[in-house]
């Protein structure tokens, strides 16, 4: 009996708690002796509040919290407060973010075209400063020959066929000067809003002077040969730029732009006479490329103009009336009847054998066969060739919508440069599409020329 009540003692100082939650068809033993219920033990002592406290182990429930628990797709513990997005689901939409831009779609646009135009501002200045300071050499003087093409288009009692090619007559070379300077406009009171609209390059182009020349000598054998040719003077000092260019000429609208050692520039005249407006059709239309190389300049002057009797067309054709090749050098004649002033290796680079080596090192694309019907190419003495078109039609129409290009390739020495001027078409005929150069070791240049048949740079 007191084995019998040292277990009653012990069970119940330390595990009544236990013995409430046991089944009730358990079975208290203690040392072979047998109970009679759990009842008979919790009477013999005072009754204490029972705890109701989790389980401490674990039961057969249907209502287990393992079960109540979602599917954990990724087996992160900190799942589901990750947000579980189903891209298969029908209903998903993709979040544009509209509800978080609180500030009106035009007020942004504003914003946006803002930061545009400071930065197309940015590259006005820099094509203007950059035209100056290498095109222009910041003002200094071009002493050059220049050398004029006059087509049978506009020569009286010559009868051409419709669409045939132009003859050209040439005329005797002229002496001419050539420069630009930069001229800077009155400010207002309020000043201006930015630095470079109050500046404008001004060109100037004429014939040579006594004072132009060194020696006394030089000048009477330049005025007699102009004095014993027919040549006009009618196309030297004719506007191929604004009277006052200013930055925003470079912006392409006005056909303008330097690249590298090359530079183009557009002027012309619209049919209602207006020589200010970049929109077409025009009755007449300048376009000038020049190449430079250390102290020499290459550069040819294209002049278009409408035939008289196709002034009242909608859409009147323009044709070539002349095309002028300058041969200049900086500060100084290209060419010297002799003494100590010739520079015979400047003279053959720029009056040398005509043409460039195996022609065009690179054709540029003219359009189809009917258009390219409408271009010509010549060899000119320095070892250059141009490509041009004799006929450009100014209808929004013709011939697909296709643009047009002029092309010069000069070898002045080690390099050999290819520049390529393509412009729109249509009443964009003087906007400027892409100036393009192409330099490479004159060596060399037969080897990598390329035979895609004429394609046009990626840009």
């Amino acid at each position: 009996m007191k084995w019998s009540q040292a277990a009653i003692l012990l069970l119940a100082s330390s595990a009544v708690d236990a013995l409430a939650f046991a089944p009730t068809n358990s079975k208290l033993v203690s040392f072979g002796q047998q109970l009679s219920s759990p009842s008979s033990i919790a009477s013999s002592y005072p009754r204490r509040p029972l705890r109701t406290t989790k389980q401490l182990y674990a039961t057969p429930d249907d209502n287990n919290e393992d079960d109540e628990k979602p599917f954990n797709p990724y087996a992160d513990p900190n799942y589901p407060e990750l947000e579980f997005v189903n891209y298969d689901d029908p209903a998903y939409n993709v979040d544009q973010g509209d509800e978080f831009f609180d500030a009106p779609v035009d007020t942004t646009e504003e914003e946006i075209e803002a930061m545009r135009e400071d930065r197309r501002r940015r590259n006005d200045e820099y094509q203007f400063e950059t035209y100056h300071a290498e095109c222009l050499k910041s003002g200094e003087q071009f002493k050059g020959e220049w050398t004029v093409y006059r087509t049978s288009t506009f020569m009286e009692g010559v009868d051409e066929e419709e669409g045939a090619f132009p003859r050209f007559k040439k005329e005797e070379a002229r002496s001419v000067v050539s420069s630009g300077k930069k001229i800077f406009l009155d400010a207002p009171a309020e000043g201006f809003p930015f630095r470079m609209d109050g500046e404008r390059l001004v060109h100037e182009e004429r014939l040579a002077e006594k004072h132009d020349f060194e020696e006394d000598d030089e000048w009477e054998i330049v005025l007699a040969a102009a004095e014993a040719s027919n040549a006009g003077d009618d196309l030297v000092g004719k506007r191929y730029t604004p009277v006052e260019m200013s930055a925003f000429d470079f912006r392409g609208y006005a056909g303008a732009m330097c690249v590298g050692n090359c530079y183009t520039v557009t002027d012309a005249v619209a049919l209602s006479g207006n020589q200010e407006d970049y929109d077409g059709p025009f009755s007449e239309m300048r376009s000038e490329i020049g190449i430079q190389y250390k102290r020499m300049r290459y550069r040819v002057k294209w002049d278009y103009r409408v035939k008289g009797h196709q002034s009242d067309e909608v859409f009147p054709a323009l044709h070539l009336h002349s095309m002028i090749v300058c041969r200049e050098t900086r500060e100084r004649w290209p060419r010297y009847s002799g003494g100590m002033n010739t520079d015979d290796s400047i003279s053959e680079r720029l009056f040398g054998a005509p043409g460039a080596q195996g022609g065009l090192f690179d054709p540029p694309p003219v359009g189809g066969e009917e258009q390219g019907k409408q271009y010509m190419k010549l060899d000119l003495e320095g070892g250059a060739t141009v490509l041009f078109p004799h006929k450009i039609d100014q209808d929004p129409e013709a011939h697909g919508g296709n643009g047009w290009v002029q092309t010069i390739d000069w070898c002045p020495g080690r390099l050999r440069y290819q520049a390529d001027k393509k412009i729109k078409a249509g009443k964009e005929l003087r906007v400027l599409k892409t100036l393009e150069l192409t330099e490479i070791q004159a060596a060399d240049s037969n080897k990598w020329r390329p035979n895609d048949s004429g394609t046009d740079m990626r840009q």
